[in-house]
């Protein structure tokens, strides 16, 4: 009798209990059911909510199987057929019991009816080989899409799970912003199956790739010269570490993980920014709050002025209207002070000098 795996992902409040016979699986107890046989691939992926099984089980004795793939929001699915189609085949995608694609030998059908077009929105794809590409997952994407072929009496289903992120975690996840000189680390959020292969993308252009045990980094010139001795991988997660960041290491990065049945492409993007330019911020913030205060100043300052201009123009009236007072009164006291001969004297003087 071969050995017995207990497995507890206590994160999904599940129990499950394998036990094998060489290779022949007796029983499961647990609450997944499988049919058939042989258990292919069991692996494990860590999400950001928790703990997250991918099953990849299959059955010799008839041809079907069941794929359980975990996702993030904003990935690119790829659910592969696993066959290799010829002109009489006709294979037929279904998301629950809806019909999503349908291929005739070189024919591809995608969303014939207004009820797929609406959910997918031109996100859905399907290549010569008829696997399904669904680009830019969100949460109303999840549930089972099945295959069909009929004219080979096989049918996969693949239950796609969305897992729901909140979009500032997502962001603080898949978007990174250093400084010129600072270390990134762009995480998967996954634990590596043995079986997997990871690659990671820069603008497209293979800089990682992690099989089995082994990784390369940078195989070809042109990449060892932009990120010489500067990438470091995480062979347990396949996570990349930018060290020593340059202004030339912004840009977009892709992580895909490739396994038998499927693929999924997590997209991140980063940018590095120049150290000067938060001395440049820092002068140009100061400027603007000078100009500012300047703006506020001026007005004050001018309508003082005007108001002491106000007030030493009143002051003046009042000093020129006091004189003129004074100049009057004065006259007034004079003409009284002066005897009423004096002036007839000089009324007939003023005469005789006429005549």
């Amino acid at each position: 009798m071969g050995r017995v795996l207990f497995l507890h992902p206590t994160d999904l409040g599940l129990s499950v209990t394998f036990t094998f016979g060489s290779d022949i699986l007796v029983s499961v107890k647990s609450a997944f059911f499988f049919s058939g046989k042989a258990m292919k691939t069991l692996l494990f992926s860590q999400t950001l909510g928790g703990v997250c099984l991918f099953f990849v089980c299959g059955a010799s004795a008839v041809d079907s199987d069941r794929v359980s793939v975990f996702v993030m929001e904003r990935d690119t699915v790829t659910l592969y057929t696993d066959v290799e189609l010829n002109q009489q085949d006709r294979m037929t995608w279904f998301f629950g019991v809806n019909r999503i694609a349908v291929i005739t030998g070189d024919q591809i059908k995608i969303c014939e009816d207004d009820e797929c077009k609406e959910r997918f929105k031109d996100r859905l794809k399907v290549n010569q080989t008829g696997s399904l590409t669904i680009t830019n997952i969100t949460i109303t994407d999840s549930g089972e899409y099945k295959l069909k072929i009929t004219s080979r009496y096989i049918e996969n289903i693949f239950s796609v799970t969305v897992h729901d992120v909140s979009a500032a975690e997502r962001d603080n996840m898949k978007r990174k912003s250093v400084k010129e000189g600072q270390s990134v680390t762009l995480d998967t959020a996954v634990i590596k199956n043995q079986n997997d292969v990871m690659t990671w993308y820069f603008n497209d252009s293979l800089i990682t790739e992690i099989s089995e045990d082994q990784s390369k980094i940078c195989i070809d010139d042109q990449c060892d010269e932009r990120f010489r001795d500067r990438l470091k991988l995480d062979h347990q997660t396949g996570s990349l570490t930018i060290m020593n960041t340059r202004i030339t290491d912004s840009g977009d990065y892709k992580l895909k993980i490739s396994s038998s049945r499927f693929s999924i492409i997590r997209s991140f993007t980063v940018t590095v920014s120049d150290v000067s330019d938060s001395g440049s911020s820092s002068v140009v913030v100061v400027v603007v709050l000078l100009l500012l205060l300047l703006l506020f100043i001026a007005p004050v300052v001018y309508y003082k002025r005007q108001a002491i201009m106000q007030c030493t123009g009143r002051q003046r009236s009042d000093e020129t209207d006091d004189a003129q007072d004074t100049s009057r009164e004065q006259t007034e006291t004079l003409m009284q002070m002066t005897p009423k001969g004096t002036s007839h004297n000089k009324t007939e003087a003023v005469s005789e000098t006429q005549l």
